[in-house]
């Protein structure tokens, strides 16, 4: 059995917001591996054990390029360590330099950008200059870049801290404007249930049937409410089936509202600052605590 430690519990505990005594009960049942025991606080308790999905624990922001005709455009994530840096003129103005060199250019990569000239110097010299000024690392993370079947449309929100990307057929440029909003509001994973995948699918339908189980629902019912499950799933995180958030009857989906129009979404980006990586958390009273045991021990 694996050896349950205070920082693994601490760990699920801020990845799902989960009592620790419940977090500690889930490790070990688990073994210790903390996917599961994800899955097992999601069964006990519901949605309320999937905080981590939504965190933003990264810092920095999304820079979009969008040319004038709509047909072309890109976007780039670009991470600091401080939301202060991610305020910075300076740092802003790169973020939205980078963005026009990736629709220019179409870079291959994050290490192909990097060697691009950017104004006399390279990208990677250019950040590394600014690293060097402002005194906090900087890094590129990722971007996307798009040439349109219809017509581009771009929004960013919260200080940059998420940008969308929609290509609408179709339809007319309030349209096009109010789905890039809908996407920043509302997250979805893919524009249909083709987009979706099948691991996601597979853990929802587990965790449906573990928490019907566990409600004793007979056993010959479980794949009926695992399939409704995994099809409200597929409602909530899909563009196309999810509610339209300025929808006046509260029921309107994205489909039905793009058929209204005579309209369709041939594709999307939807980037979040941060979205996937662990901020280090940093404890300062425990710091100088184990500072000033350590140099007690030298003594």
């Amino acid at each position: 059995m694996a050896e349950i430690t205070a920082s693994m519990v601490k760990e699920l505990r801020e990845k799902t917001d989960a009592p620790m005594m419940e977090c500690k009960k889930a490790l070990t049942e688990a073994g210790g591996d903390m996917a599961k025991a994800e899955e097992i606080l999601r069964v006990k308790l519901g949605n309320k054990a999937t905080k981590a999905a939504a965190r933003v624990t990264a810092e920095g922001i999304v820079g979009v390029h969008l040319s004038a005709d709509g047909k072309l455009a890109s976007m780039i994530e670009v991470n600091c360590e401080t939301d202060f840096v991610a305020k910075n003129d300076e740092f802003i103005a790169l973020a939205k330099r980078l963005a026009g060199l990736v629709a220019e250019n179409s870079p291959a990569d994050v290490a192909a950008l990097s060697a691009m000239d950017l104004g006399g110097a390279t990208v990677e010299e250019t950040r590394s200059a600014l690293v060097g000024k402002i005194g906090e690392n900087m890094s590129i993370r990722r971007f996307v870049r798009c040439q349109a079947e219809g017509k581009l449309a771009s929004y960013v929100h919260g200080g940059s801290k998420i940008g969308v990307l929609v290509d609408v057929v179709g339809g007319d440029e309030q349209l096009a404007k109010d789905l890039a909003m809908h996407i920043a509001a509302s997250k979805p994973k893919s524009l249909d249930a083709s987009g979706v995948p099948a691991d996601l699918l597979e853990t929802e339908r587990r965790i449906a049937v573990e928490k019907a189980r566990e409600a004793g629902k007979p056993e010959a019912m479980l794949e009926k409410i695992a399939e409704g499950t995994v099809q409200k799933y597929l409602k909530d995180v899909t563009l196309l089936g999810q509610v339209f958030v300025k929808a006046e009857d509260g029921k309107q989906t994205i489909e039905q509202l793009l058929k209204a129009k005579g309209a369709r979404v041939a594709a999307f980006a939807l980037y979040v600052v941060g979205e996937g990586i662990e901020k280090k958390q940093s404890d300062f009273a425990a710091e100088v605590a184990a500072q000033a045991a350590a140099a007690a021990a030298k003594r």
